[in-house]
Parts: C-alpha cells; sequence; structure tokens
C-alpha cells in the first residue's frame, strides 16, 4: 500500500463515492421505531445519530443503542467524527438515571456506552461515569456493560474511578497509527491512549480498542498498530473503514477491501488478540454483546 499524507480538506472538497460493499439500507421496522421513541422521550444521546453511524438501523432493529453521555458537544476536534465541537452544557446530574431507567425499558442484556470528551471539567467527566455504570447496575442488575472511555488528559486518578466500578469490558480507541496521530486526533496522543490501555489491563480489566482505516496508512502501520496494543494488554480489536462525516472532515485516502480486513483479523489473532471485529462497516460497538467472552 502506498504511503500517503493526511490532510485536512477545504470545505469543497468533493467526498469519493462508496463502494458497493459499503452500502446498507435505510432503518426500517418496528424495533428501530421503539428504539428511536425511547431516546427521544428520555432525551438521551446516542452515538449512533451524532456519530452517523452506518449499523443504527441493524443495531436499533435489535432493539441496542450505545448511549452516549455527559452531553453531545465535544471539547475536542477530531477530524473524523461527525459530533459537534465547542463548549459544552454544564453536566446533566439526572442523566445517570435517565440512561439506566432506558437500558431497562429496552431490555438491553448488554450496554454500551461512550461519552464525548469533556476537557473543561476537572474531573474530566469521570464521576458521571461512575455514577451512570451504578445507576445501570442497580436499576438493571442483569445488564451487562462497555465503556468506551476518553482517555481523561492522561489523568490517571480519573481513569481509576472507572476501574474501581469495573465495567465487564472497557474500551479507548486508539483510532488510526502513530504517524497520522496528529492530524487525526489533533488533541490526543497515541502513547498516551497506548498507557490508558496498559493502566486499565493492570487493574484488571478487559480491555478493547478501535482503529479506522482508510485515512493513508500503511498495511505496515496497520500491523505495528494492533503489535502495539498487544503489548499494552489489549484482548479485544475493532478494525473499520473510516467514512468522511461531510466535506470538512478529513478525506478518505482508500476504500479498504474486505478481503483487507479478513486479513487484518487474521493477523491479529494470531499476533494474541483474543477478539478481532474487522470489516469495512465495523464500529466499535459492533456486535458488541460478541466480546463478552
Amino acid at each position: 500500500m502506498e504511503n500517503k499524507e493526511v490532510k485536512i480538506p477545504s470545505s469543497e472538497n468533493k467526498m469519493k463515492n462508496k463502494p458497493s460493499w459499503l452500502k446498507v439500507k435505510l432503518p426500517t421496522g418496528e424495533e428501530y421505531k421503539k428504539v428511536r421513541n425511547i431516546v427521544s422521550e428520555h432525551k438521551l444521546h446516542t452515538i449512533c445519530e451524532s456519530g452517523n453511524c452506518p449499523n443504527m438501523g441493524e443495531c436499533w432493529g435489535a432493539g441496542t443503542a450505545t448511549f452516549m453521555i455527559l452531553g453531545n458537544i465535544c471539547t475536542r476536534s477530531c477530524g473524523f467524527c461527525a459530533v459537534k465541537t465547542g463548549r459544552p452544557l454544564a453536566v446533566d446530574l439526572e442523566e445517570p438515571i435517565r440512561v439506566a431507567n432506558s437500558v431497562k425499558l429496552m431490555n438491553v442484556k448488554h450496554c454500551v456506552i461512550t461519552s464525548v470528551d469533556r476537557d473543561d471539567l476537572k474531573d474530566g467527566g469521570s464521576i458521571i461515569w461512575t455514577e451512570t455504570v451504578n445507576k445501570v447496575r442497580e436499576v438493571s442488575p442483569g445488564t451487562t456493560m462497555e465503556t468506551l472511555i476518553p482517555d481523561f488528559k492522561g489523568d490517571w486518578d480519573n481513569l481509576q474511578r472507572i476501574i474501581d466500578v469495573a465495567p465487564e469490558i472497557v474500551s479507548h480507541n486508539l483510532e488510526t497509527v502513530r504517524r497520522l496521530t496528529k492530524q487525526v486526533r489533533i488533541q490526543a496522543k497515541y502513547d498516551r491512549s497506548l498507557e490508558v490501555i496498559k493502566r486499565l489491563k493492570d487493574g484488571g480489566m478487559r480491555t478493547k480498542s478501535g482503529v479506522m482505516l482508510g485515512l493513508g496508512e500503511t498495511e505496515e502501520e496497520v500491523i505495528e498498530t494492533m503489535q502495539d496494543l498487544t503489548n499494552a494488554g489489549c484482548d479485544i480489536l475493532t478494525l473499520g473503514q473510516y467514512l468522511q462525516p461531510t466535506p470538512k472532515h478529513l478525506a478518505v485516502q482508500e476504500f479498504i477491501t474486505p478481503a483487507q480486513f479478513a486479513k487484518y483479523k487474521g493477523i491479529g489473532l494470531k499476533m494474541g488478540l483474543r477478539y478481532v471485529e474487522s470489516g469495512p462497516l465495523v464500529r466499535s460497538s459492533y456486535h458488541a454483546e460478541k466480546h463478552m467472552f
């Protein structure tokens, strides 16, 4: 694969047409409508909507959703992400119980919770994180949880709060290879994210991370990234195709073929990763219930 350099496209940048393997059906069905109504009624934010996830129809149709806490405005401005950037609203102290009640109402067996980055808060949002986990356990004790957390700017006391409540899976996405991190995740650091995974593993967590492909990385860099994650103690890895949300976001450099995704899965499993979800439409929480091995 050719070594390409990523550049932030101008607003006039024309988005590439998707290949056939990236076409998805529009969301339909009674279960999909039911989940949408619950999300709307309880004033919940989902990364499914905010992140323009291509699997929303499939997942919502199965009665599952990934809840996004701490609002829907992020303090960071990553070049790939469709979530709004700006000054977030005040923390909603009632959010944990609303999420918990919705999990019970939806009869969710395995719940995925993520959040925006809240670099404006001293605790990075970690207190609301722990309260949400505790409330879900209290209201729906049969539900297992995956928490997709930020890096808390490397404040390990805030990370420890997550370890202390011990969700069944704790995920933190590396998102891209080392060389592209500054362009793709402007306020993040590659090694800091690896340190998050390491500390989670040292704390006894089942660990997970995700990487997007198609931003100009080489095959060698992808394999190196998988090895870095394995060395840090990552158990589960998701690999998916980056899709440009708007013309103002980073442009897709390449559409990775299903065969190449399958190759990466084989390499990752041989490397020692316990589970690899790899495919064009894979996202962090896709088939998350299968990661409860």
